[in-house]
């Protein structure tokens, strides 16, 4: 079994709709969501190695690829490492943490859509040199993460005012980027722009192939409802990844997100009584200096 292969099992269900597209997820994001769901209201404990191990274990983790992801995040400066006598703890990070929360705040958000809209977009235009192609494809990723669409060349756009400041600078690209807050004006067809910087048909597919497989799941077909908890906010957060929230008034009247929506926080509310009893039950923890 390849680590987190179980997520997949689990995501199908049984009687689910023919034709739904397979998910699988690297245990770095299920870690993320183990992180962002259960220990982000946990400020200043150090957890224990052995949480996480057990944790993704019951996702079809294998102890090796938890202990390696540690690793990799601790030296991405997600995860602080702390030693208390032969074993390993780890913290949140500043920058972790405030990843995790603004995750949080999107994920558990009533409806992937904007319901009330001014009319303001965010413009962004960069030029980065071809000798820095590393990084312009990480302001890329992260514009798409942060709601921004492909306009053309060179030239992105997000419904109203996306905080791009820290996005930038992370990177070390102000001086590459311009930023503009802007309106739509004729003979511009928001509508038909609206189609042409975002992929909704892939988009519809995402939603549509949620809801096929967790609709159909009555039963948990994972270890517990921790494990079931976590699979479904990691698919949750992934097709979020691809959502910019984009106005209700430009969206089809049958735009699937809001059933995906309501079917999300319905069964995360059923699984999250067992999910936080199991977890407390793994739970390994001290705090530094005590």
């Amino acid at each position: 079994m390849t680590p987190g292969s179980a997520t997949a099992a689990a995501a199908a269900g049984p009687g689910s709709a023919a034709g739904a597209r397979p998910v699988s997820f690297r245990p770095q994001a299920l870690l993320l969501t183990v992180l962002g769901r259960h220990l982000l209201d946990r400020e200043g404990l150090a957890v224990g190695a052995g949480t996480f191990i057990a944790v993704l274990e019951r996702l079809g983790v294998s102890e090796q690829a938890a202990r390696s992801t540690l690793t990799r995040m601790v030296r991405r400066g997600l995860l602080d490492r702390q030693q208390h006598g032969r074993r390993a703890y780890f913290m949140l990070t500043r920058d972790s943490r405030a990843l995790l929360l603004e995750g949080r705040e999107r994920i558990f958000a009533p409806a992937p859509v904007r319901q009330h809209w001014d009319g303001r977009w965010t413009l962004l235009s960069f030029s980065i040199p071809e000798s820095r192609r590393d990084e312009r494809h990480r302001l890329r990723a992260r514009l798409a993460w942060n709601g921004f669409g492909l306009l053309r060349d060179g030239l992105w756009l997000a419904p109203g005012r996306a905080e791009v400041g820290r996005l930038i600078a992370d990177l070390g690209l102000e001086k590459h980027v311009d930023v503009f807050a802007a309106r739509a004006l004729a003979p511009t067809d928001v509508a038909e722009l609206v189609e042409r910087a975002w992929d909704l048909d892939d988009l519809r597919g995402r939603y549509g192939a949620f809801t096929a497989r967790w609709r159909a799941h009555q039963v948990p077909a994972l270890a517990c409802d921790l494990a079931t908890q976590i699979s479904l906010i990691t698919e949750w957060r992934h097709i979020l990844r691809e959502d910019p929230l984009l106005p209700a008034d430009y969206l089809p009247a049958d735009w699937p997100a809001l059933e995906a929506a309501r079917l999300f926080h319905r069964l995360h509310d059923r699984y999250s009584p067992g999910a936080a009893s199991t977890f407390a039950s793994l739970l390994d923890a001290v705090v530094p200096g005590e």
